[in-house]
């Protein structure tokens, strides 16, 4: 027989959901969540009055819930800090409910976290979506995350200089990098809460990225982002500007210039003085991944574009 492998001590995840009247989309949500069988999963519902069968749908599940409640709040964000005044656990995040987890994600979070405890917050590299009736769409590749990349605006949605976006629902933290940011989201933020958490986040450590696939957004056409997003985008950018002066940030001139004229696809311009225009991620692999010694590890990376 083969040796067995140690067994370690997972940390404790906590998950938020936050709903109202979410019903066709909200027990799947919830299924995604616990039918991983994460061991130490601290996992909280919190419905703001729903008038829809919400509340049988929670019901059904309220022996696997540490905690849940239905009432009036004050929308979304303070539905999410109601959920995380609830939570204990080591490692935090909330999934709408509208979005879904794959069967890895908290084991793979567990892992990591316990293997490489000098990381704040984690993301991944390939952040999914879902279609309305829950059918995977696709993935997409990121090239990388950096303080700097988020403080030149790559991460703005809806921007065309942008990589793309930081996925919510793919996004954890530890509970020390939660308190340094005064353990709340904004209310001032009412659609770009996320953006504005990350902003706090990055002035404190950087994102980590990760290979595996943590979570898909599921684009339906009632989402409060889709029908308001040049509001998302607005308050995005005032928490971004935020940053920058907190920082005191200014801008690259030389990478604006590479990027503005398309340099990068020059022959030869990808060793000129890449110093002076990419950026630097950290990103987390799997090291001996054949072997029952498998470890996770983190590598540094430069990026600019795919």
């Amino acid at each position: 027989m083969g040796q067995e492998l140690p067994k370690i001590s997972l940390p404790k995840i906590s998950i938020v959901t936050p709903s109202l009247n979410q019903a066709p989309f909200l027990e799947a949500t919830i299924q995604s969540v616990l039918q991983q069988g994460y061991p130490n999963l601290e996992y909280i519902i919190i419905d703001g009055a729903s008038t829809d069968r919400s509340l049988e749908i929670i019901k059904k599940y309220e022996s696997q819930l540490h905690f849940w409640c239905s009432e009036p709040d004050g929308g979304h964000y303070a539905a999410v800090n109601k959920g995380f005044s609830h939570a204990t656990g080591e490692i935090l995040g909330w999934l709408n409910s509208d979005d879904m987890h794959y069967p890895w994600t908290l084991k793979t979070l567990g892992s990591v976290l316990s293997d490489l405890p000098q990381i704040e917050w984690i993301t991944t590299l390939y952040p999914g979506s879902w279609d309305f009736a829950g059918f995977a769409r696709r993935f997409r590749a990121f090239p990388g995350y950096s303080r700097e990349a988020f403080l030149d605006g790559r991460y703005l949605p809806w921007n065309r200089k942008a990589f793309g976006w930081v996925q919510q629902e793919s996004t954890f933290w530890r509970r020390s990098l939660w308190e340094k940011v005064g353990a709340y989201i904004r209310p001032e933020f009412s659609l770009a809460g996320d953006f504005d958490l990350w902003s706090r986040f990055w002035c404190y450590s950087e994102l980590y990225g990760l290979d595996s696939p943590l979570a898909g957004f599921r684009r339906q056409h009632t989402s409060r982002n889709a029908q308001n997003y040049r509001k998302y985008v607005f308050e995005a950018e005032q928490s971004l500007e935020l940053m920058r002066n907190v920082l005191q940030w200014s801008p690259n001139r030389y990478r604006d210039l590479v990027l503005q004229w398309q340099l990068y696809k020059m022959p030869g311009m990808r060793s000129f003085k890449r110093s002076h225009w990419i950026y630097h991620s950290q990103k987390i692999v799997r090291r001996n991944f054949d072997r029952p010694e498998g470890y996770w590890a983190i590598e540094e990376f430069p990026f600019f574009f795919h």
